[in-house]
């Protein structure tokens, strides 16, 4: 009997050593690689226990949560600098309201929100929360003020992820936001208007919303009828640059206001479902919808910022119009109302290459139903080129199942006319221009207008104080409408100063600087 238990003891022994063994292997192994991996570790030895059914009390949820959602303070860098008058850029300062120029060279502060989504450090937040700030700051649960690093910015989708110097964070679950209901209750945790901690409940109203709030400057892929006309007429497609961003939000009515941005939008589970990004209201303050970002994407955006330091995305390279009964073009010839009509492939794309046509019209994305772009847009946007994506096109009247390899960003080039040129980039202003769009000429009552789509830092709009946003309308007195036309205006300097006019939100405005 002793020897029974003698030989009962040490197989005890053994398979727990295997067992603590191989659990060590699997924790050496998974620590460093996605942040599915280090999730998946965390909660393992940290499982939430919240119990959600279909009850309505969420402090459970709230509880599991709260202290995995930080409070982020930015810090902003006033431009320029010297004695009145030495700023060719003063006259466009003082019709922004530059007034008193000592206030403006002060630093400038923000805040938003940021969910900590790895015990080391890893905190997602959105791009325009830290964007362009000289100074990142987190404030922990427990009062603790740190640095953060910006690992990585990206603007399509307006997600960023930054990281602190600090261990053994709470962190908050991610979850599947393709399992969100509209219906489903979600609660908002962040810290609007500087409050603290604050959470807010509400359901999800609706899903795959496009608001037009990311990347407004860019025309897009979608063309407008009046577009779609010229191209049928002339076979060329307008001089664009290609739409790279992403809106697919999760639409909710839990109050979302100013400083929730990068906040977390949760299920009752106390499950990461979205990242709150946005809110639709005229007064600037919460109206009853929310938008947060599906954490299925930013799953995708993390874990290539952890990997590459950049988003690694996948293109079809297809130009489309979503169709319905109500906005369907005239010019486009069929009786079907839903899908995404295919108005044009570009050349050198996974599109081409697998045998997408004009005419066809999308249906499907791996055997999910689609709609409307976001639908489309989403769903490709988690993978990455190299990945294959399934899409059912109805192409003469039958349904035809057509697999795609998607490519890189450089597969869809500058525009789907002109693949040659990638950059659009002037870069003597060191800056990026797109054609300001009919409703923009519209709004500010101008015939002509390129939008400035982002600056560089160091360069000639940078150090006069220019910002992205702005429509020039022109350019040593010549009217500009493409980038082609700002690079042709330029060299018609005068006493060897450039001048610039155009207008903004604050009203029209002129400013020149040297040329160099």
């Amino acid at each position: 009997m002793k020897k029974i238990l003698g030989i009962t003891m040490v197989a005890a022994l053994i398979g727990g050593a295997a067992a603590i063994g191989g659990y060590k292997l699997f924790e050496n192994n998974q620590a460093g690689n996605t942040i599915s991996d280090k999730q998946n570790l965390y909660f393992a030895n940290n499982p939430i226990k919240v119990s959600s059914a279909g009850t309505a009390d969420f402090t459970q949820a709230a509880a599991a949560v709260a202290p995995g959602v930080v409070h982020i303070k930015t810090t902003y860098e006033a431009k320029g600098g010297g004695s009145r008058g030495s700023s060719p850029m003063d006259m466009f300062e003082d019709f922004f309201g530059g007034g008193g120029r000592q206030m403006q060279r002060m630093p400038r502060a923000a805040s938003g929100s940021g969910v900590i989504i790895s015990e080391d450090g890893y905190i997602v937040t959105n791009n325009h929360v830290v964007e362009n700030a000289s100074k990142v700051e987190v404030v922990l649960t427990d009062r603790r003020k740190v640095e953060a690093k910006v690992i990585g910015r990206d603007p399509n989708t307006d997600l960023a992820l930054i990281k602190v110097n600090a261990t053994g964070l709470p962190v908050v679950k991610m979850g599947n936001s393709d399992n969100v209901q509209v219906g489903e209750w979600v609660l908002a945790i962040g810290f609007p208007l500087d409050l603290n901690t604050t959470v807010t409940a509400g359901i999800v109203s609706a899903k795959n919303r496009s608001i037009g709030i990311i990347g407004q400057e860019q025309q897009g892929n979608q063309m407008t009828e009046e577009e779609y006309r010229e191209y049928q007429r002339t076979g060329k497609l307008p001089d664009r640059p290609a739409n790279t961003s992403i809106e697919s939000f999760i639409q909710t009515d839990a109050a979302i206001n100013p400083g929730n941005s990068g906040g977390a939008l949760i299920n009752a589970n106390g499950e990461l479902v979205g990242i709150n990004s946005a809110i639709a209201s005229q007064s600037g303050y919460n109206q009853g919808y929310g938008f947060a970002i599906p954490v299925n994407l930013a799953r995708k955006i993390v874990d290539d910022f952890m990997k590459y330091g950049a988003v690694k995305r996948g293109y079809i390279g297809v130009n489309f119009f979503p169709l319905s009964a109500e906005e369907k073009p005239e010019s486009i010839k069929t009786n079907e109302v839903s899908g995404l009509y295919v108005s044009d492939v570009v050349p050198g794309s996974g599109g081409a290459a697998a045998g997408i046509k004009q005419g066809d019209i999308i249906k499907k994305v791996d055997g999910t139903v689609i709609n409307d772009s976001p639908d489309l847009q989403e769903r490709v946007g988690r993978l990455s080129p190299g990945d294959k994506v399934k899409l059912s096109v109805l192409r003469d009247g039958a349904m035809k199942d057509i697999t795609v390899t998607l490519k890189g960003e450089a597969s869809i080039g500058q525009t789907a006319s002109n693949n040659s040129t990638k950059s659009i980039e002037v870069s003597k202003l060191g800056a990026t221009f797109a054609p300001a769009t009919a409703a923009q000429k519209s709004k500010f009552g101008i015939s002509s207008g390129v939008v400035v789509t982002s600056v560089v830092t160091g360069k000639a709009f940078d150090n006069i104080g220019v910002e992205k946003g702005l429509i020039i309308t022109k350019v040593n007195g010549q009217a500009v409408n493409s980038v082609a036309d700002v690079q042709k205006a330029l060299p018609k300097t005068r006493n060897n100063m450039i001048y610039m006019s155009g207008v903004s939100e604050q009203g029209m405005f002129n400013f020149s600087f040297p040329a160099q």
